[in-house]
């Protein structure tokens, strides 16, 4: 698995415009033009990883799913919640060990609202985020028991990618007897997630939430440089990443994994 994460960091920005100001540094003497190109491009990259306006422009094209409709029978449509992990902190002494990441707390939170609504089971999805445990559906059934007091039905906690947190999760909810399902990711992530849950057989209802692509408010029409538009900028390219390869990649497995 390794070699997917090292093109991945390699292709994709900060890495890859690193990557070209460094070749920009080495050409500097040889070829002046060429370096002075790449020193443009690179630091005009970093400036658009930088810049708000930019994350919303990314997010929009990627948040094609709606906000669910609370005031709709939508906890008719489906019999269990899936909510998936978004990684872990290590050791962090305020909770005395691994917590949820933040990103992960705010899915965890947003099921437990769907659940105290609709009555419907979880399921937790996501596997060792460091490779050894606590698993992320660990964590996740934690926080829905200890701080909503709603309890976890299903642990999946083998999966380390979206296809396998739908592959898993499938297994385990068709034992059951669970074919349909409401989806709780954020949104921009949802198209990716949906198709991936879709391939192996369920029927998916989207409950997206963090959206990006909310008007920002910021001044200078959101052109001024921000650490917070850069990390969001990164999850955004990862996921165009991922929403790219993920047919190439899995298309046929889950054909086949959908027929039987």
């Amino acid at each position: 698995m390794e070699w997917r994460y090292l093109i991945r960091a390699l292709m994709l920005p900060p890495g890859s415009l690193l990557v070209l100001l460094l070749l920009a540094w080495w050409l500097r003497v040889r070829w002046p033009k060429f370096a002075t190109l790449g020193l443009l491009l690179g630091v005009g990259g970093l400036w658009l990883m930088a810049a708000p306006v930019v994350v919303q422009w990314q997010a929009s094209l990627l948040e094609s799913e709606p906000a669910l409709d609370w005031r709709s029978d939508w906890a008719q449509q489906a019999q269990a919640i899936v909510v998936l992990g978004g990684g872990r902190e290590r050791g962090d002494p305020g909770w005395g060990g691994d917590a949820p990441s933040q990103m992960a707390a705010e899915r965890v939170r947003y099921a437990a609202r769907l659940a105290k609504h609709s009555g419907l089971p979880i399921l937790a999805s996501g596997g060792l985020h460091y490779g050894e445990p606590p698993s992320e559906a660990y964590l996740a059934g934690q926080m829905l028991q200890q701080d909503f007091a709603v309890p976890l039905r299903w642990q999946e906690g083998q999966s380390r990618t979206t296809w396998e947190n739908a592959t898993f999760s499938a297994a385990l909810l068709k034992q059951a007897g669970v074919q349909r399902i409401v989806l709780v990711t954020q949104a921009w992530h949802m198209p990716r997630a949906r198709w991936c849950f879709e391939q192996q057989g369920l029927t998916v209802l989207a409950a997206p939430m963090g959206f990006f692509s909310m008007p920002h408010g910021r001044p200078w029409g959101g052109w001024l440089p921000e650490g917070k538009a850069f990390w969001q900028n990164q999850l955004l390219l990862n996921e165009w990443f991922g929403l790219l390869s993920y047919p190439w990649l899995y298309a046929a497995t889950g054909s086949s994994s959908a027929s039987r």
